[in-house]
């Protein structure tokens, strides 16, 4: 099968010049398989990981739509809205959007904590086509009444297992319910645990399906180490590594990953007090917080970041040239990611991960999806031989080298029967906005117009109701 480009794809001329601009011909896994479902009107539900091109996958048909309005949006209305756990998060996405829909008219507004209030109401008094938001600060400026989702057509969430990890699942709950019933939503998770199925079955309605495999190729300029560990001996060797690192190096930063946030904000504090400016990232702070933190680990102020999976997602730091492992990963994947933190725009890096008897297992899944064996580092004064033996007799070790990249599945994309451009189903159609005059509003055939008081545009696929089953099951290897 032929390669889909983006030219194939039945998006707007201005969507398609800004693409071009950017040098973007071929969308990604992700991206071939999200936009025409979106273009069609269905629900998705998509599990795949940072850095895959998400965002561009619900971006594009949302601006798509946007050329197809005739009309400005009302005072309070928001005819998207897209719900980030971060602020950093809420940012890129905004500035997606800008770069996407460059030639064309349309407002977005950015609603975040930890900046003044008063430009965010000021933006949502106009009315907005886009909103970016994380769900705390809007449920504040929802119960003051500064903002209408009563018109939103299209639901976005964006890395909602994060959201859940931060504690936010009774704000989206409350934010849901303030939305109508034949909007569309969209459901970007990088994990599938239960109780992200649990709310995505409440919120979706018949959704598409799209698992993407996360890459589990290394980066070759990364160089790769295990330390074999008592787990008593971890903080010594910790101090020792870091030590060592800051004598050879100067204006370089460095990443620590720990399995928890207690375990986290405790190693930042041990760190500190042993002299090593250090900070930790974690679901327990706030916004403001969070965004204090990365600004002075990104300017060197303070050179040791201590993260958990979840916190580090979406962090684009430059000069990171060494990631430590304090606890391997649970889920094996997030170590491709977390060493990926270094060794970015061509530069080179060390990823060093301490290993205790009880992680064996770990070290195992590791190895067995980077189909290749981490090789042991010895020379420092706590290795445990102990530990090294019982790895060498534990059998195979993984293959060697190679990747798990596999030619990817495309889902055809188009019209699923017939007629328009190839993002309406049946004849139905959602819209951004609400009925008012014969012109607008519902339609003989059961479609709603984007506008009030004027025809045209097209809709999102109608739905009688929301229900909680669950829809078919696009698989992609990527």
């Amino acid at each position: 099968m032929s390669e889909i480009t983006f030219e194939m794809l039945p998006l707007a001329a201005p969507i398609q010049q800004a693409l071009a601009d950017k040098g973007y011909t071929q969308p990604s896994p992700i991206q071939a398989q999200s936009i025409p479902v979106l273009l069609e009107g269905r629900d998705l539900m998509a599990c795949a990981q940072t850095g895959t091109g998400k965002t561009a996958s619900f971006a594009l048909p949302i601006l798509h739509r946007l050329t197809e309005i005739r009309r400005r949006p009302e005072r309070h209305e928001v005819r998207s809205l897209i719900l980030t756990p971060t602020r950093e998060l809420a940012v890129q996405v905004a500035d997606s959007f800008r770069t996407y829909g460059k030639n064309m008219r349309f407002s977005i507004g950015l609603v975040h904590g930890g900046v003044s209030q008063y430009p965010q109401v000021k933006a949502l008094n106009r009315g907005l086509d886009v909103l970016v938001a994380t769900p705390g600060r809007l449920v504040d400026l929802y119960e003051q009444g500064h903002v209408d989702l009563s018109g939103v057509g299209c639901f976005v969430l964006d890395e909602a297992d994060r959201m859940l990890d931060m504690g936010f699942i009774h704000d989206i709950r409350k934010i849901a319910d303030e939305l109508p019933e034949d909007r569309q939503t969209v459901f970007f998770s990088a994990t599938m645990a239960p109780t992200i199925t649990k709310l995505a079955n409440s919120l979706l309605d018949d959704p598409e399906e799209i698992r993407i495999a996360p890459k589990v190729t290394t980066a070759e300029k990364i160089t790769q180490s295990i330390l074999f560990v008592q787990q008593e001996d971890k903080h010594d060797l910790l101090l020792n590594l870091l030590n060592t690192h800051f004598d050879e190096t100067e204006g370089e930063l460095s990443l620590v990953f720990s399995r928890t946030r207690h375990g986290a904000r405790k190693l930042a504090e041990k760190l500190n007090r042993k002299g090593i400016r250090a900070d930790a990232i974690h679901g327990d702070k706030t916004q403001a917080a969070r965004q204090k933190t990365l600004d002075r680990f990104r300017d060197g102020r303070t050179p040791v970041l201590v993260a958990t999976d979840v916190a580090a997602r979406g962090i684009d730091v430059k000069n990171i040239t060494l990631v430590i492992n304090f606890d391997l990963p649970q889920e094996a994947d997030n170590y491709v990611h977390r060493i990926g933190r270094t060794a970015r725009a061509g530069e080179s890096g060390r990823a060093v991960s301490f290993c205790s008897g009880q992680e064996l297992p770990l070290l195992r899944d590791v190895e067995r999806l980077i189909k290749q064996s981490v090789p042991v580092d010895k020379d420092h004064e706590h290795h445990a031989e102990g530990i090294a033996n019982r790895y060498n007799k534990g059998g195979t070790k993984g293959g060697g080298g190679g990747s798990f990249n596999k030619s990817n599945k495309k889902r055809r994309f188009g019209n699923r029967n017939g007629g328009g451009s190839g993002y309406s189903k049946n004849g139905g159609g959602k819209s951004y906005g609400r009925g008012g005059s014969a012109s607008g509003g519902k339609k003989p055939n059961g479609k709603r117009n984007f506008n009030r008081g004027q025809g045209g545009g097209g809709g999102f696929a109608g739905k009688s109701k929301r229900s909680k089953n669950g829809g078919r099951k696009v698989a992609a290897k990527g």
